[in-house]
C-alpha cells in the first residue's frame, strides 16, 4: 500500500499544477477587477502551489522513513532479534542516498515474471518496474521548470505576455523591412525611378534641394532660375520626366556646367529631390527666368491624335499631340 502511494505521488503533482492553472484562469476571466486577478488571486494560487508541493516534499520523506521501518520490522520478524539489532547498527543513508536506491531499484531480466502485471493488449504485458533515473530526472526537472515558469510569466508579471511577444515580433518584423526597403530604395537607377509623392519623400528631397545638394545654387531657392534653368515651367532642356531628371541629375551636364551628383548622392537621394522639383511645377515664384528648351508633356495626358493639335517633345525624346 505504502508503495503505491509513493508512486501515486510524482503522477498526482502535474494534475495538482494544471488544475491550479485552470483554477486561475477562470477565475481570472470572472473577476470584474484585474487588479483582484493580478495581485490577490494569483499571489494566493502561488501560495496554494507552494503548501501543496512543500507538503507532498514532505509526504515523500515520511513515506521513504516508514519503508526503513517496515524493512527493519521484516527483518525483526523473519530472522530474529540479532538480525534486528544488527540492521539497527548499519549506518543510516541519507535521504538522496535512499532516494538514488530508490530509484535505481530494477529488478533483473531473469526475475521480470515476478513483475508482470496480469493485463496484456495485443499480447504485450507490463512490467511493474521502476523507470530509468535519466528519464525520473527529466520529469521532475520538467515539473520544476513548469513552476518556475508559471511562477515568472502568470504570477510576477516580470515577463511578457502572449500579446505583447507578439508586438515585439511585429516591431521586430517591421524594422527588419525597413531595412530591406531601404538597401532596396538605393538599387533604383533611370530606368526603373518612379515619381514619389509621399509626404517624407517629399520633404527629403526638398531638404537636399535646400542644402545637401546645393540645387538652390543655380536653379534659386524656389526653382525659379538663376544660373541653371526655371524649373517651375513646362520648358525642359534635356527632358521633364521623373527618369529624364533622375538622369540628368545622376550623370549631369558637363558641357553647361552642371557636374555629376552620382558620387554624392545615394539614389534613393537623386529619386528624392527629383521628385521634390517635379512638385514645383506651375508654383510660380517670384522673378521666375525665362523659358528655355521645348515645352514637355507627360504622354499619359497626350490628346487624341485625330484632335487638333501643336507638336511637343515627349518623355521618350519623340512628339506628341497637344490640344491647342
Amino acid at each position: 500500500m505504502k508503495n503505491k502511494t509513493l508512486k501515486l505521488i510524482p503522477a498526482a503533482l502535474p494534475l495538482l499544477l494544471f488544475s491550479v492553472n485552470t483554477w486561475g484562469q477562470a477565475a481570472g476571466e470572472a473577476a470584474s477587477s484585474p487588479y483582484f486577478y493580478d495581485s490577490m488571486l494569483s499571489y494566493g494560487m502561488l501560495a496554494l502551489a507552494a503548501v501543496v508541493f512543500i507538503a507532498a516534499l514532505a509526504a515523500l520523506y515520511n513515506l521513504l522513513n516508514i519503508m526503513v521501518k517496515v524493512q527493519q520490522i521484516r527483518i525483526y520478524q523473519e530472522q530474529g532479534i540479532e538480525a534486528y539489532v544488527e540492521e539497527m547498527k548499519k549506518p543510516q543513508q541519507s535521504f538522496f542516498q535512499r532516494l538514488y536506491k530508490r530509484m535505481t531499484n530494477v529488478v533483473p531480466v531473469e526475475k521480470e515474471e515476478d513483475i508482470l502485471f496480469d493485463h496484456e493488449y495485443d499480447g504485450i504485458r507490463e512490467l511493474d518496474n521502476v523507470l530509468p533515473p535519466w528519464w525520473v530526472a527529466m520529469f521532475y526537472i520538467t515539473i520544476a521548470f513548469g513552476v518556475v515558469y508559471y511562477t515568472y510569466y502568470h504570477f510576477t508579471g516580470a515577463g511578457p505576455s502572449s500579446t505583447e511577444e507578439y508586438k515585439m515580433e511585429m516591431e521586430r518584423a517591421e524594422k527588419a523591412v525597413q531595412a530591406y526597403l531601404s538597401t532596396q530604395s538605393n538599387q533604383v537607377d533611370e530606368t526603373n525611378v518612379e515619381l514619389l509623392t509621399d509626404e517624407a519623400s517629399i520633404a527629403a528631397g526638398k531638404a537636399i534641394y535646400e542644402g545637401k545638394g546645393t540645387c538652390f545654387t543655380c536653379h534659386g531657392m524656389f526653382g525659379e532660375g538663376g544660373i541653371g534653368p526655371n524649373m517651375t515651367d513646362q520648358y525642359w532642356i534635356h527632358g521633364g520626366g521623373i527618369k529624364d531628371l533622375f538622369k540628368t541629375i545622376k550623370y549631369g551636364v558637363p558641357e553647361k556646367g552642371m557636374i555629376s551628383w552620382k558620387d554624392q548622392l545615394k539614389p534613393a537621394e537623386m529619386h528624392q529631390v527629383a521628385s521634390y522639383i517635379l512638385t514645383l511645377q506651375g508654383t510660380n515664384p517670384p522673378n521666375p527666368k525665362e523659358p528655355q528648351g521645348d515645352l514637355y508633356q507627360q504622354v499619359d495626358n497626350a490628346a487624341p491624335a485625330d484632335s487638333s493639335s501643336t507638336e511637343v517633345k515627349g518623355q521618350d525624346g519623340g512628339t506628341i499631340g497637344m490640344s491647342e
